[in-house]
């Protein structure tokens, strides 16, 4: 721990604000509103780099989609399967089961077809930089010219809140650059904000069952506890209140 903070305090990139997320209070839930929504910016902007190969769509039923939806959802995707009984691969729509499928067919792919960065995958994302969504927020919306004495290879953008400043993902999210189902208002904060909240669901899938297993556990604890408290002292009444009196022998 200290060791990550002495880091932390002598890096050059800027520290992202500590925002009023709606899901940080011991007792707040995911907005799965914004969830949803930020599905829908993953696969409109997002997925055209960035794979998320540890979810899958039955893990959107009952989340940000009904289980017809998600089949649906699953459906627009191609996947390989076999072999057949002949031995071939064949293509079939995808399932429940299927998982996010990667825009790339490997790593060098990927690396060639991005000037040699290879974009992370964002199914733990939330949780393996440090800030969380507060970073992924920042980084989304903190694209700006780079200060003067800081030069840029071609294809680097500079972002404050990126290691370095030098960033090889060209900004995304601009106003509009998304459509909502539901019609929200597409601004660019709109957009980092659900597709940050998505991704901490992502991270976490059990985040609102944790939640609502602690709340449960915290209510038997004080129904027990106030049990225990009550038998204690029933059962030491008669001792702790006891007198004990000498009296000597009289002579």
């Amino acid at each position: 721990m200290l060791l990550e903070q002495s880091v932390a305090a002598s890096g050059t990139e800027v520290h992202p604000p500590e925002l009023p997320w709606s899901h940080k209070g011991v007792f707040n839930s995911l907005d799965h509103a914004s969830v949803r929504r930020g599905y829908e910016v993953y696969k409109q902007v997002c997925a055209a780099c960035h794979s998320m190969r540890f979810i899958a769509y039955r893990n959107l039923v009952g989340v940000t989609h009904t289980e017809a939806e998600a089949k649906a959802e699953a459906a627009e995707i191609m996947v390989q399967d076999g072999p057949d009984e002949a031995g071939n691969y064949f293509m079939r729509p995808g399932k429940l089961s299927d998982y996010f499928p990667s825009p790339y067919a490997n790593e060098e792919a990927a690396r060639a077809a991005n000037n040699g960065a290879y974009p992370p995958d964002l199914s733990y994302i939330a949780l393996a930089r440090h800030g969380g969504e507060d970073y992924l927020f920042a980084l989304l919306t903190g694209y700006c010219d780079a200060p003067a004495g800081i030069v840029l290879r071609d294809g680097q953008y500079y972002n404050p809140y990126f290691p370095g400043g030098a960033i090889s993902m060209a900004q995304a999210l601009y106003n509009e650059s998304a459509e909502y189902s539901d019609g929200t208002p597409a601004s660019a904060a709109q957009l980092a904000k659900d597709v940050s909240t998505f991704l901490v669901w992502s991270a976490d899938p059990c985040h609102d069952d944790r939640k609502r297993m602690g709340i449960k556990s915290l209510g038997i604890i004080l129904v027990l506890g106030t049990l225990v408290y009550y038998l204690k002292r029933h059962k030491w009444a008669a001792l702790k209140t006891r007198k004990i009196a000498f009296y000597p022998k009289q002579k």
